[in-house]
């Protein structure tokens, strides 16, 4: 009997013990709000652009091919309301993040995020950007990854490209394809890697070579040796701060012909073999739309 009466004093003990440490709070989650989402998307058939924003001719010499993207980052994004506001007056929403490690301010590519075609590459609330009609988009871009068509001793190959086209890049190490190259270095706009058939090589494209399209030159340029791609939207995007759905941005990025060498052999194909230098990596055109 005294052993009932102690087991039922410990489970009386027991059920008080919990019932004190019942949460008391009633305070209802906070119900989350709609984001901005903003993704990549590659265009071989889109427009052919040049620094200005007008058709681009092939220099004399040259010529190109529109590779198959695989990865792509940028380093910084803004509305632009209209085509005089000047560089950073618009509605900043990315920036990403910069280091002088290597001596001099950089990008820092060992934290930027890498997409690929169509993935999500920034999300964030819409609460955060400010009322308002935005007619354009500007968009620094600092890292590409694509396949590109090869010919060496008479034989067609592929081989992967890693192109820097920020405009200074500190890189620890990246991964072309299957291959690592380590840097630990600031590097220019138009340093790249190429990896095929297990090797590696690397080189630098020409200062200024860069393709940066801007059709609002006249009005709102951008630094020499930044990669600041600017687009319009195809309708005017509207933030009234009443969204209560996401709102989807797609850059649509023009990948027509954007990989040019100087075609020394004249017969079209990359032939780095022949000394072919890379001259050229840059989007050539950027239009954006609302899902």
């Amino acid at each position: 009997m005294k052993k009932w009466i102690a087991l039922c004093s410990a489970l009386m003990v027991l059920a008080a013990c919990q019932k004190d440490e019942e949460p008391t709070s009633t305070t209802t989650p906070a119900v989350k709000g709609p984001d901005l989402v903003v993704r990549f998307v590659f265009d071989p058939d889109q427009p052919r652009l040049d620094n200005f924003g007008n058709p681009a001719v092939m220099p004399d010499g040259h010529a190109a091919q529109s590779p198959d993207f695989n990865l792509v980052s940028a380093h910084y994004i803004e509305l632009i309301p209209d085509e005089m506001t000047w560089l950073g007056d618009g509605e900043v929403v990315y920036q990403g993040a910069e280091t002088d490690a290597g001596g001099d301010l950089a990008i820092d590519f060992d934290a930027a995020p890498l997409v690929a075609d169509g993935e999500e590459f920034l999300r964030i609330p819409l609460s955060e950007l400010a009322p308002g009609t935005y007619e354009f988009i500007r968009t620094s871009f600092s890292y590409q990854n694509f396949t590109v068509d090869y010919l060496a001793s008479g034989f067609a190959l592929t081989g992967t490209f890693a192109g820097f086209i920020g405009y200074n890049n500190y890189i620890g190490t990246y991964t072309i394809e299957n291959e690592s190259v380590e840097v630990n270095d600031d590097r220019l706009q138009g340093y790249w890697g190429f990896e095929t058939v297990g090797q590696v090589f690397t080189g630098q494209a020409p200062a200024g070579a860069t393709t940066v399209v801007n059709p609002l030159f006249d009005t709102s340029p951008i630094p020499e040796g930044s990669c600041l791609v600017t687009g319009a939207f195809t309708e005017p995007l509207e933030v009234t701060g009443q969204e209560t759905e996401d709102v989807v941005l797609t850059l649509s990025l023009s990948s027509n012909q954007s990989f040019e060498w100087v075609d020394i052999i004249e017969d079209g194909q990359w032939e780095p073999g022949a000394d072919e230098q890379v001259v050229d990596m840059g989007i050539r055109g950027m239009v954006a739309f609302r899902e």
